[in-house]
């Protein structure tokens, strides 16, 4: 469609005035009623989140999304500029973008005053109607609401008193666009005073003059919970004029982290051809942080990020890649061992409570580690301590046999997929285990090893780590025996 170019060619067309939020309000409508997916790429919230927020736009509702940290707040906000129409006429030279049928600023005023049906006309791009502020203790009145301007006074010649002179902040510069401000507790009390008019009103002042900017803004806030009682608060007055409080979550369950984290981590091209991540290990991973946000160790109130899942997985991957560069291979597996790889996104996501301080970050993450190879062990093979002795076949006893024979394995962490391989086919029974359990040829290594980490977990074998390298042995070796090294296969 041929755009206007002045405002007489555009009182032509079938373009009407409306709010943001009218705006927002039937595009959305529209959207649901042709059943479109409004928030492309949000998991786990359609049932919960997703319908609150809809609910607050049909009811032309400012928006508080409250939610611990890694909970796609500010992802969400972004997204609701596809509920913009793609082009927005403006009277051109605006700093207000203001509507040619309805301006509020003097510019706009005075220019359609003087040429009338000829005032020139731009059209802004719903990207461009989008402004994000992230709070900070720093943010003052003049950045949000704005200032006199005395270098503008003075070139212009102008009092101060006259509207000309002054410089507009971020909120007046959003008329008829969506404002977000980002970790809203963190901006000061009487910041948040200044939002009063603007919310309540529509209006707002500068320095008391006398200026009525009836302003047309689609405010979204972010905070989080934890913010109320470390760092700030949200006033109460000004809680009470956001309409509509959005609470949001973590994934509830395995399937939609793990459709997170494969939609979010970043990995180069190659580290997608060459790099095999098992399917048992990528719920691994999430196990990790579901671990961690049950645990005793680390702060509930602070949250555990789903950036800790798509971090992980990429250390994953590269600390496969690296031991596949290092071995001069073309493709690899990752491995569990190649978990060690993920402690450094672990321990950098966690808020640690005063236990955890003691144990340290780095205990705590392996403590993690430990507990989510416990529970995936036991999804897919029996619980050691349960069996019944005299009226059931241990499945493990040709393995604890072997090592209770002085046996042992090391496991490299850099080692080539070969000597990893051949270290795994050298346990007495550990094959036989897995492959009578079923599991798919490709990934029988991968339980071949999660078996001896599992054991480990239950003190069936002993399991030390050691310069580079995993030592698997008798659990009465590993406590009476010396630390020297072990022969590939031990006395086999």
């Amino acid at each position: 469609m041929e755009k206007a170019k002045t405002l007489g060619e555009l009182k032509q067309t079938a373009y009407k005035s409306r709010s943001v939020k009218e705006e927002l309000r039937e595009n959305l409508i529209e959207r649901l009623r042709n059943k479109e997916n409004v928030f492309e790429g949000i998991l786990g919230f359609e049932d919960t989140v997703i319908p609150d927020i809809e609910r607050a736009i049909l009811s032309q509702h400012n928006i508080l999304l409250l939610g611990l940290r890694g909970q796609a707040k500010t992802r969400i906000a972004r997204l609701m500029i596809n509920l913009l129409d793609e082009y927005m006429p403006i009277v051109a030279g605006s700093e207000l973008n203001d509507d040619p049928l309805n301006p509020i600023s003097r510019y706009a005023s005075d220019l359609i005053a003087e040429k009338g049906d000829d005032t020139p006309i731009e059209w802004v791009h719903r990207d461009n109607r989008y402004v994000e502020k992230l709070a900070t203790p720093d943010v003052s009145i003049a950045d949000l609401v704005g200032d006199v301007d005395p270098i503008k006074a003075a070139s212009l010649k102008l009092a101060y008193s006259d509207e000309r002179v002054i410089h507009f902040g971020l909120i007046p510069r959003s008329h008829r666009s969506i404002f977000v401000i980002n970790e809203l507790p963190d901006l000061q009390a009487r910041i948040q005073v200044s939002l009063f008019n603007i919310l309540q009103e529509g209006d707002m002042q500068i320095r008391g003059f006398k200026l009525r900017l009836p302003l047309d803004i689609q405010f979204v806030f972010t905070a989080n919970p934890e913010d109320y009682t470390n760092r700030g608060s949200i006033i109460t007055p000004l809680k009470d004029r956001i309409e509509s409080q959005v609470l949001t979550h973590y994934p509830r369950n395995l399937e939609t982290a793990l459709k997170i984290t494969g939609q979010e981590a970043r990995l180069a091209a190659n580290q997608k051809d060459n790099v095999v991540v098992p399917d048992i290990l990528k719920i691994l991973l999430e196990e990790i942080v579901f671990e961690a946000r049950s645990s005793e160790y680390i702060d509930e109130k602070s949250g555990v990020s789903a950036r800790l899942s798509i971090s992980g997985y990429e250390n994953l991957v590269s600390t496969a890649e690296r031991r596949m560069l290092l071995n001069r291979e073309a493709k690899t597996t990752v491995r569990v061992t190649d978990f060690w790889g993920v402690v450094p996104a672990i321990t950098g996501k966690v808020e640690l409570v005063y236990e955890g301080e003691q144990e340290g970050p780095y205990a705590v993450a392996l403590s993690l580690l430990s507990s989510a190879i416990k529970k995936e062990f036991l999804n897919h093979f029996p619980d050691p301590d349960k069996l019944q002795k005299g009226r059931e076949k241990d499945p493990y006893g040709t393995i604890r046999a072997w090592f209770a024979g002085g046996n042992a394995i090391n496991i490299l962490n850099d080692g080539s997929d070969k000597d990893y391989q051949k270290q795994l086919d050298g346990v007495a029974g550990l094959g036989k285990l897995v492959d009578k359990a079923g599991f798919s040829k490709k990934d029988r290594y991968t339980y071949m090893e999660l078996v001896l980490h599992g054991l480990a977990e239950f003190n069936v074998i002993s399991k030390d780590i050691v310069d580079s390298k995993f030592n698997f042995r008798d659990m009465l070796a590993g406590m009476f025996g010396d630390d020297s090294d072990f022969d590939d296969f031990g006395d086999n």
